[in-house]
């Protein structure tokens, strides 16, 4: 039987459901687990460049995927409405930390953590067209020191990157919010990760879709009037302080309206641009409609 079949069996099985073990995608689960959602779905665990993967070959039916995995694969997928990761400002869990001025790094060694397509690919259009830098780019597992131990800037995405937004000015090092050099360079807001569906998940289950669709939307919207709470729990597992958790959580922008879906074209274009991903057609991108 097909994945898209809409037998017997197609109709017991749970949706498959992709979760970020990033920080940046809690408020979209915590209401999950308070309501019981989490009950209904078949969650995945991973890190976003697996998770991604899984999504387009067909692993998961639903989930987070980085927008340029999205915008590689747009003709098997459909975005689920209002729901998304992003700034409209500084993001903080995106950054380059350097050692030098970033417009000094052409013919630098600059290393790209491997933890987030978009991130990096959003770095490498910064310093390529914002900076005006041709540095010499190598991929390595996202630790900071080891990263400057070889290069002259390292790009961070995620817990990590947090963590150097707060630590790494002490050890004289530069930190460039690349959320909010997007904003600055462009005047829109920067969408990080979208969440899909399967087309053919879609249109064997527009039913199930549209139940974990508004599920996530309840629980973001929960999380965000009790962003505090929400916070002050998940310090005792974070090696980060409640308040810092909070300012965090309300700086990203979890909404997909008007201005992100903007964001995103812009982005697409510039990918387009650079051979990274296909365009988007004129009227795209196509959404999920229950």
């Amino acid at each position: 039987m097909s994945r898209g079949d809409g037998g017997a069996a197609g109709e017991l099985r749970r949706p498959r459901v992709g979760h970020i073990q990033f920080l940046n995608c809690l408020p979209i689960y915590w209401g999950l687990m308070r309501s019981g959602a989490l009950l209904d779905v078949d969650l995945h665990k991973d890190s976003p460049e697996r998770l991604s993967a899984a999504l387009v070959a067909g692993d998961l039916d639903i989930g987070p995927i980085s927008l340029v995995e999205y915008l590689r694969h747009a003709d098997d997928l459909l975005l689920l409405p209002q729901i998304a990761v992003g700034s409209d400002g500084p993001v903080l869990s995106v950054n380059v930390v350097a050692t030098r001025p970033l417009e000094e790094l052409s013919g630098r060694p600059v290393a790209l953590g491997s933890t987030s397509r978009t991130g990096v690919l959003l770095a490498r259009m910064l310093l390529a067209q914002r900076y005006g830098v041709a540095p010499e780019f190598f991929t390595c597992p996202p630790d900071l020191t080891q990263m400057l131990l070889e290069a002259d800037a390292a790009v961070l995405i995620g817990d990590v990157a947090l963590r150097a937004h707060y630590e790494a000015p002490a050890r004289g090092l530069t930190v460039t919010d690349l959320g909010q050099a997007w904003r600055d360079w462009t005047g829109l807001p920067m969408v990080f990760a979208v969440w899909a569906v399967r087309r053919d998940f879609a249109a064997a289950h527009p039913g199930r879709v549209k139940e974990v669709h508004q599920a996530f939307l309840r629980s973001r919207d929960l999380c965000l009037a009790e962003l505090d709470d929400v916070a002050q729990a998940a310090a005792r597992w974070e090696p980060f302080d409640a308040a810092t958790l909070a300012s965090y959580f309300r700086v990203l922008d979890f909404s997909l309206g008007d201005r992100q879906v903007a964001g995103l074209r812009e982005f697409a274009g510039r990918a387009a641009l650079l051979g990274e991903a296909p365009p988007l057609p004129a009227d795209g991108p196509e959404f999920f409609l229950a």
